[in-house]
């Protein structure tokens, strides 16, 4: 069926960009919405004193992650589509209303003592943030920089776990500010917690509306300067047409790639989930560890600068080497790894810590990797769609790895009693998941062109693109650039990750003193 292309690029007007538009704005844009979402892999931070605060378990409270999670895979799947027909700007802004009233809904439920309000607030309107705003910039950083879509995506999605590393020491700090609890409480007040849940809001807010303000999409036609499409196109799997995300779902490209995205999402959530007190079990004996709890806060933080760089390094390396062998590395690598961390790794700390932050590097270049391996599979039209339903992979492996893990931990006994072979049955079962989702990326193969659309649903352009801004359709009108320096976003955005890094890096030098 004929799509109406005046009707589709409507609400693009507003944001096609004009010729000589600097597309290293988009990135700093999507960084703003990344770095601001991936707050809740912080969540740790405040957990024992949400706990305190509302005479509860460690369970009740770890609820609210994980409804957070599961609403983003959702969110995602169900707004995919209208996050493609509707454009990234859009999308920001409902991503940005919803994280923020996440957190504020969560405020007053904190303040009130009502723990069903912080599952509505940050779990549930605060998911559907993360999930639309995951997806917002993905395809529009593609169709910016089709030359190199892995290190675009990388750039973006390094975002996700670059933001846990602002938001964990900045809460830390923000806590100690806001705390009222008596000298010497071993956790912080609630009314702290409710104090960081405002404040986090309004921050956010008003970084992830500079992103959508400065976000912009390629006028129809347009390529960066020498850029050629068929030279990419002669590439194994990359594919010069483009396919609809309903198509996209009935293809068994679409399912592989679900398969291979659980099993590496769920291995790596198998170290994530229990990071602190498997280092330090790994080297228990006699009832003591030889890794301290500042060591062992130190390791987590190691696995977050690892999480967050292996999404920019492995998803730029897949630009190179083709997303299909990428997949190879981070699987068969991770069998591999996890084999010997199963049965090596309490031998020495250095190769426990080596193994470990190797296999995190592959868990967050799965992420990144994965929108790029769309986008060769089905082609740009509505990859952001396609993406939001692949999601939903992300969502079960949120489920299903701490399921595992702590199914095994549970059954080989109390926690603080537990040692290295305690963890080899989850442990080899990651490796039979890795073997899985290997296999799954063996059988990728071109999506046939039956698939594809027709020609008379392609967005077109009569000109011949441009260097840096490239015509636009006649039914699009160009929209300004933002009158601000490119410097000016990157520091914007720059300068917190640096503190994030840094921060982080101080935290695992802890783990070697």
């Amino acid at each position: 069926m004929s799509v109406d292309l005046a009707e589709r690029s409507a609400p693009l007007q507003r944001i096609t960009a004009e010729p000589g538009f600097n597309r290293w704005l988009i990135p700093p844009a999507a960084l703003a919405i990344h770095l601001c979402i991936g707050q809740v892999y912080a969540t740790s931070v405040y957990k024992t004193a949400l706990v305190s605060h509302f005479d509860t378990s460690l369970t009740a409270v770890g609820v609210i992650f994980s409804i957070a999670i599961v609403v983003l895979g959702l969110s995602a799947a169900l707004f995919g589509t209208w996050v493609d027909r509707n454009g990234p700007r859009r999308a920001m802004l409902v991503a940005a209303v919803c994280w923020a009233t996440g957190f504020f809904v969560g405020a007053a439920g904190i303040y009130t003592s009502q723990l069903w309000l912080v599952y509505l607030g940050y779990g549930v309107i605060g998911g559907v943030g993360l999930g639309i705003g995951y997806i917002s910039p993905v395809s529009t950083l593609m169709k910016w920089f089709p030359d190199r879509p892995g290190l675009a995506t990388g750039m973006a999605i390094m975002g996700f776990g670059g933001g846990a590393m602002i938001a964990g020491p900045l809460s830390s700090a923000l806590l100690n500010l806001y705390d009222t609890a008596p000298a010497g409480s071993a956790t912080a007040s609630g009314s702290a917690v409710g104090g960081l849940f405002l404040t986090l809001g309004a921050v956010y807010l008003a970084v992830m509306l500079f992103g959508a303000w400065l976000v912009r999409v390629p006028a129809p036609g347009w390529a960066p300067a020498g850029y050629d499409p068929s030279q990419a196109t002669t590439r194994s799997l990359v594919t010069d047409g483009d396919v609809r995300a309903n198509t996209a779902i009935r293809t068994p490209q679409f399912w592989l790639l679900w398969i291979l995205l659980f099993c590496n999402v769920t291995a790596g959530i198998g170290i994530l989930e229990q990071a602190s007190p498997m280092i330090r079990d790994f080297f228990r004996t006699d009832g003591s560890t030889a890794i301290s709890a500042a060591a062992a806060a130190g390791f987590v933080g190691l696995l977050s600068l690892m999480n967050m760089l292996g999404r920019f390094v492995w998803s730029s390396t897949s630009d190179v080497v083709g997303r299909k062998v990428t997949y190879l590395i981070y699987l068969g690598g991770g069998v591999l790894l996890y084999t010997l961390l199963a049965a090596q790794g309490q031998v020495s700390v250095i190769l426990f810590v080596v193994l470990a932050g190797v296999i995190i590097s592959f868990y967050g270049g799965g992420f990144a990797t994965i929108p790029a391996y769309l986008r060769d599979l089905f082609g740009t039209l509505e990859v952001g769609a396609i993406h939001g339903r692949l999601l939903t992979a992300w969502s079960a492996a949120g489920v299903v790895g701490p399921l595992i893990i702590n199914g095994f931990l549970d059954a080989r006994g109390e926690p603080g009693d537990l040692v290295a072979a305690d963890y080899r049955p989850a442990l080899f079962t990651m490796v039979v998941l890795l073997v899985v989702g290997l296999l799954a990326n063996l059988l990728v193969r071109a999506v046939h062109t039956r698939h594809h659309v027709d020609s008379a649903e392609q967005p077109t352009s009569t000109a011949p693109a441009g260097d840096a801004g490239g015509p636009t359709a006649p039914a699009v009108t160009p929209a300004g650039a933002p009158p601000v320096p490119v410097w000016l976003p990157w520091a914007i955005v720059g300068l917190p990750l640096v503190y994030g890094v840094l921060q982080t890096a101080g935290s695992a030098l802890k783990l070697f003193s």
